[in-house]
């Protein structure tokens, strides 16, 4: 089976009555659609034209998965058609995001909201990204987000686009947030490199890395930055 294949097979569409406005969904590294359909649902009730991406994201490098994923997806007729296209990411899937507007015009681009995306890279990549377990299971774009100067994220430079970063400061994971992070964190990412130069807001809540995305406080403060360029009230 063709990664395209794969792909369309695993492209969750919602079809809703505002099929002006869209918002395309990206999970995060080692993760599926699956751990989005919360967020897709909630939005779909809110009148959006969702699309719930499955990307095979330890196959390729960040910029091979952002062109991929986003080629695929413009074949799709109805987000042709959308006055406005909006991303909700988790994660590495915020990444991708940076890297396809780094290189590529879009004239429909809406707003951004990014769920504990690693901005300015993860401490834990720096420790155990060489480690051979750590390459089996999260691929080679795993191994693209350090904290270095020549990490991916770092290399991407400020963000011109309308974006929203919430991020977590609860988690279940002891021995990376008390070894190697420092500072709040997610158990992934600390609160302070979830933040990228050029964004417009950033919010912290209690949520932690794997899970932020079911928040119904999320869920919340998602829709409102989608439709007022803001999470606040």
């Amino acid at each position: 089976m063709t990664y395209f294949s794969i792909f369309c097979a695993c492209l969750m569409i919602v079809t809703v009555v505002r099929a002006t406005d869209a918002v395309i969904l990206l999970h995060g590294l080692a993760r599926g659609h699956g751990s989005m359909e919360k967020m897709g649902s909630e939005l779909a009730k809110e009148g959006y034209y969702v699309l719930n991406v499955d990307y095979p994201s330890t196959t390729a490098s960040i910029e091979e998965l952002s062109d991929r994923t986003m080629e695929k997806l413009w074949q799709d007729p109805v987000l042709q058609n959308c006055e406005r296209v909006n991303f909700v990411t988790h994660s590495m899937g915020g990444i991708l995001v940076r890297s396809y507007l780094s290189r590529n015009e879009m004239p429909q681009l809406g707003r951004v909201v990014m769920l504990g995306p690693p901005n300015q890279g993860s401490e834990v990549v720096d420790e155990v990204g060489e480690w051979w377990i750590f390459d089996q299971i999260n691929g080679p774009a795993g191994k693209e987000l350090g904290t270095d100067e020549d990490s991916t994220p770092n290399k991407l430079g400020p963000v011109e686009f309308e974006l929203g970063v919430i991020a977590g400061d609860r988690s279940v994971n002891w021995i990376n947030s008390s070894a190697m992070i420092p500072g709040p964190d997610d158990g992934k990412v600390s609160v302070e490199r979830t933040k990228v130069e050029g964004m417009k807001e950033h919010i912290v809540v209690q949520a932690t890395h794997p899970f932020i995305m079911n928040s119904a406080e999320v869920i919340d403060y998602t829709i409102r930055f989608l439709e007022t360029g803001s999470f606040k009230d």
